[in-house]
């Protein structure tokens, strides 16, 4: 007889670093074992998504019209998404629920245990970029994501660092578990090194503070090339003067990029992990970047650090090390190196080691044992 195999049902978005997270997780998971439902909330995911994720073995995808708790109107888009999920989770016989949109935890009645993974919410994007009170439109929304943690079996999120600034913004009883996000190394073309910097996220996001690198741009004969979406799903746009937006990149694209291997910059304000600079590390890209916790925490001793507002400070450091040949080798190196630790084998075993102290104590032998396989 057959055992049964261990599910979980993990919910995601296609709109930014959340999908790459979850399909990486799945299939580290499926290494082991376990089986993922993917049930993608807001947008859907594009073509080229969705076979990357029907590509995962053991991975069931679900699209759904429902809608993201930062995009929702109000409570009520976020309550009806809580109760179709519960109602998904029954059909699908799943063992527990990832909800990688913790504020669900909070509108929903899940037959399961429920492990709430923080990745960003608008509270501590507002309390990183803006640092002032809560507009209304915000504060709703945050309310609902404190009651989803507390209401969560287990909280994780991805760094230390932007754990503490969850448990300050909700009041948690205790820091939550940190797990760090990996990624699978880029297959790179080969290409000559360039002299040129670059950059890679959510250019519409203020979090991202693009405007900073734009002006660092301006000062500078040295260009910054910029790849991702210039509009958000929320509305939100932006527009540059002096940076070069290469547009939105599949990987493919991204390896091109980061084969020629750039002076990768991150000027962010806000970033509780940061997944473009991991992938520029683990081609081996040298590092510079904005001086938060969260980048000292996984980067320190690998990268340049400069004042996340600082233009002048970009421009000299970005000018220096790509004039700096031997400089920017041994720091590509070092951020290689770095990278290394950030596996998503690493990230499902530790996920998996949650999973199993929720289980009942009669399935955790067996979990144990597929992942000592």
């Amino acid at each position: 007889m057959t055992e049964p195999a261990f599910k979980v049902l993990i919910t995601a978005d296609a709109v930014g670093g959340v999908w790459q997270y979850s399909t990486d997780l799945a299939r580290g998971l499926s290494g082991i074992g376990i089986e993922t439902v993917l049930v993608v909330l807001g947008p859907p995911p594009t073509r080229r998504q969705a076979s990357q994720a029907e590509a995962v073995p053991g991975l069931t995808l679900v699209e759904t019209d429902l809608v993201l708790d930062w995009m929702a109107e109000d409570a009520s888009g976020v309550e009806a998404a809580g109760k179709a999920l519960a109602l998904l989770a029954e059909q699908h016989d799943v063992d527990l629920v990832q909800l990688n949109a913790p504020a669900i935890a909070a509108v929903a009645d899940f037959p399961v245990p429920v492990v709430g993974v923080q990745h960003s919410c608008v509270g501590t994007w507002w309390d990183a970029v803006h640092g002032t009170e809560l507009p209304a439109d915000f504060a709703w929304r945050t309310e609902l994501v404190r009651a989803g943690l507390h209401k969560a079996n287990v909280v994780v999120t991805p760094t230390d660092a932007f754990g503490l600034a969850t448990r300050r913004r909700y009041e948690l009883p205790q820091v939550p578990k940190t797990v760090h996000n990996g990624r699978k190394p880029f297959k790179l073309p080969r290409r000559p090194q360039r002299d040129f910097a670059f950059t890679a996220g959510r250019l519409w996001d203020q979090g991202k503070n693009l405007a900073t690198l734009d002006a660092s741009a301006g000062r500078m004969a040295v260009p910054i090339h910029a790849a991702g979406p210039v509009r958000g799903p929320n509305g939100a746009s932006v527009m540059f003067e002096h940076l070069h937006c290469v547009g939105s990149l599949g990987e493919e694209g991204l390896a091109r990029w980061l084969a020629a291997k750039p002076v990768f910059v991150s000027s962010a304000l806000y970033e509780p992990f940061g997944l473009a600079v991991l992938e520029a590390a683990t081609a081996g890209c040298p590092l510079i970047l904005s001086d938060i916790p969260t980048f000292r925490e996984l980067w320190d001793g690998a990268a340049l650090f400069v004042p996340p507002r600082d233009e002048g400070a970009f421009a000299l450091a970005i000018g220096n090390l790509v004039n700096d040949e031997f400089g920017r080798e041994m720091m590509g190196k070092a951020a290689s190196e770095r990278a290394a630790r950030f596996t998503p084998e690493a990230m499902a075993a530790q996920m998996a080691a949650i999973y199993r102290a929720l289980l009942p104590a009669v399935q955790r032998p067996v979990l144990a044992a597929r992942a000592a396989a």
